[in-house]
């Protein structure tokens, strides 16, 4: 069976992670999102996959290749205008033939025991008369805050956007088996209010003409739609990492069970790390740091003296000096953070930490939640971030300032303090 992995869309909430690649490819528990998506399809036995591309695809192209590398066969199909989920996947019409095939949403990460059930609950349907398809669903606490299935039976009755009260609890995850009758029903959808082509509105047409969709239940599912989102995942995918030390480990140095040292690295005296905890090739960390627990830090990072970081991710390149604290926060690649830089995570009054979005200020439903910073980033000493703050690309934050509020891609913040002098004796 082939697969379809929709990864064209433009990623406007992950902003500002997004100016600079696509969410696709941001770092998941050290390896980017589209990987684990891979590895899961091969290991279901899903070998051919089509990928639809469109911002970023150079980038997705270059990492991917021909899928050789990750023992997959792939092949690029080009959405040239992003016009919603069904346009995406009728590029792929030529490509899956009149077989069967699986589509999964890009930002959407399962394991392998998910897409099993899937399949599995598709082997159980698939010789039915008037068989339209699976989808996989996840029961969540927030119906009003997905697509949620609404079932009739055994059978899907319709699929209803976000509702604002819904006995169902069961969400629509991104991943589906369909059969080509779908591109009939693509042929046959009409825009959105959102001026885009929903595959939710092609199934509910496969319903109303007579077909069965069947759901199957996942185990294991985020979606990384949000940049709060990467750091679910990167806590999802941590949990299965394997302990290993590849680099060197000094003497008085504690590292713990379930933490991943890559090549070259070097974990320096005094430095205590509890896992799960990745770290990249070719790191310098320490000495005398604390590296707390669902952490990600990417390839040729300086981590300096004295410094905590706590539920992270630390992309490529990044320098964080010494006496910085950074907790629950995503920063970029090639950022420097100054020493004495402070990432607060947590609100006086306790409460869901709230961040703009897709240019709307919601909660992200977390207590501890710090700073989004994109790529390119520089702050000077003793600066402090304030919760749900988010730093656009190639920006600069000056000596001692406090952001209260997120700043433009390429913008320096500065406080110009006033100085007074008088004569003194002691």
């Amino acid at each position: 069976m082939k697969a379809v992995v929709l990864a064209a869309g433009l990623g406007t909430r992950m902003r500002p992670l997004t100016f600079t690649k696509p969410k696709f490819l941001l770092p998941v528990a050290g390896r980017p999102a589209l990987d684990h998506t891979f590895e899961t399809m091969k290991a279901a036995g899903v070998n051919e996959i089509g990928i639809v591309v469109g911002f970023g695809k150079e980038q997705i192209m270059e990492r991917y290749g021909d899928g050789s590398r990750f023992g997959i066969k792939l092949e690029y199909l080009h959405q040239e205008r992003p016009l919603g989920t069904a346009n995406a996947v009728s590029v792929a019409e030529k490509f899956v033939g009149n077989e069967d095939f699986i589509v999964m949403n890009g930002d959407t990460l399962v394991d392998l025991e998910s897409m099993k059930s899937l399949l599995r609950v598709y082997g159980e349907r698939k010789s039915e008369k008037g068989f339209g398809g699976v989808m996989g669903t996840i029961e969540v606490d927030e119906p009003e805050q997905f697509g949620i299935v609404i079932m009739r039976g055994e059978k899907v009755e319709k699929v209803v956007e976000k509702p604002k009260k819904s006995k169902s609890r069961l969400a629509n995850a991104g991943l589906y088996v369909f059969t080509p009758r779908i591109f009939d029903a693509i042929r046959k959808t009409r825009k959105s209010k959102r001026g885009e082509y929903e595959l939710t509105d092609s199934i509910q047409l496969l319903i109303s003409w007579g077909l069965s969709v069947y759901t199957a239940p996942l185990s294991l599912w985020t979606d990384i739609g949000r940049p709060w989102d990467l750091l679910v995942a990167n806590e999802y995918f941590l949990r299965n990492i394997r302990g290993e030390i590849r680099g060197r480990v000094e003497v008085g140095a504690n590292v713990g069970e379930n933490v991943y040292v890559g090549e070259n690295s070097l974990i320096r005296s005094g430095s205590y790390i509890i896992g799960p905890v990745y770290i990249g090739r070719n790191c310098d960390i320490g000495p005398n740091c604390f590296i707390r627990p669902s952490t990600t830090i990417g390839d040729h990072v300086r981590i300096g003296n004295a410094v905590e970081i706590k539920n992270s991710i630390i992309m490529d390149h990044t320098h964080v000096g010494h006496l910085s604290y950074v907790g629950d926060s995503v920063i970029g690649m090639n950022c420097n953070l100054g020493a004495g830089t402070t990432i607060a995570n947590l609100r006086l009054d306790g409460r869901p930490v709230k961040m703009e979005v897709g240019g709307r200020v919601i909660s992200s439903g977390r207590r501890k939640l710090g700073t989004i910073i994109a790529d390119n980033v520089r702050t000077g000493i003793n600066c402090t971030i304030n919760v749900g703050v988010k730093i656009g690309p190639d920006a600069a934050i000056g000596p001692g300032t406090v952001i209260y509020r997120d700043v433009p891609p390429n913008t320096m913040v500065y406080i110009k303090p006033s100085i007074r002098r008088k004569k003194w004796k002691s």
